[in-house]
């Protein structure tokens, strides 16, 4: 057994990884078909499909989700078309203070949420911005810009320039060029960065308390129930979220096979 284990310890440690970082939604899950006694859902009582037939039973439980998962899609939407513009930029450009811009595109990565969202807070406040929605996605594009363009450099930066060149000596010009030969090839990366910013956006608390005035999101919204009693339908609702999650990420596997599959018979 000793031996055994030596020979497969990797595969050991990696599926305990795995079971540490999936326990949490596991709980989560159980205790989604939970029915508590009192307001807290902390203890398990018995088995019940209230809140899962009402998911949107609690007040303003649907209005926040909604309205986060709106400022996600903005704010992915807004930081992928920046971030990919700013990484073709320095991958293929030559300009001045390009090494400046590199260094200072990690610094919204490296830097604590908390600095940022005081920061961005006195801006707002200094250009007589009301605090809302439009402030929310401002900070959220600039928070998750860093992570696009380093996501979609890394793709341009592996990408053969002879391709594109090919696609020129056969006449093809700069814009059928892109759509047809450049686009395809970094996209990867573009969806990479684009389901990032989404990720990191619909999740975010710190800076969105910051800067959100009345505005209540997803996350505050449960940060704040947290406090007088959590409800049953945050669970479903986080439940439903990740199993959207890993059923995207199986469906990309399986598209990938496939496509490889059709290429390897060709």
């Amino acid at each position: 057994m000793p031996g055994w284990i030596r020979r497969h310890l990797v595969v050991l440690a990696g599926l305990c990884t795995l079971a540490y970082l999936v326990l949490p939604n596991v709980v989560v899950l159980v205790f989604s078909f939970n029915q508590p006694n009192g307001r807290f859902n902390y203890t398990w009582q018995r088995f019940s499909l209230d809140a899962w037939k009402d998911p949107c039973g609690v007040p303003d439980l649907c209005g926040a989700l909604g309205l986060s998962l709106q400022l996600a899609a903005w704010a992915t939407l807004g930081a992928t078309v920046l971030g990919t513009l700013i990484a073709f930029a320095l991958v293929r450009y030559r300009f001045r203070a390009r090494g400046a811009v590199n260094a200072l595109i990690f610094l919204p990565m490296s830097m604590p949420e908390v600095v940022m969202a005081a920061s961005l807070l006195t801006l707002f406040l200094n250009m007589g911005a009301e605090l809302g929605f439009r402030t929310v996605l401002v900070a959220h594009v600039m928070f998750c810009l860093s992570f696009v363009v380093v996501a979609v450099k890394a793709r341009v930066m592996s990408m053969d320039p002879r391709l594109e060149e090919a696609a020129r000596d056969l006449y093809a010009g700069p814009v059928q060029t892109f759509l047809r030969v450049t686009l395809p090839i970094a996209a990867p990366g573009i969806a990479a960065g684009a389901l990032l910013a989404f990720a990191l956006s619909f999740d975010d608390f710190v800076i969105t308390n910051f800067n959100a005035g009345s505005t209540v999101t997803f996350p505050m919204y449960v940060w704040g129930s947290a406090q007088r009693g959590t409800p049953v339908q945050i669970n479903v609702v986080g439940t439903a979220m990740f199993a959207v999650a890993v059923l995207a990420v199986v469906a990309a596997r399986v598209l990938t096979a496939r496509r490889k599959r059709t290429r390897s018979r060709r």
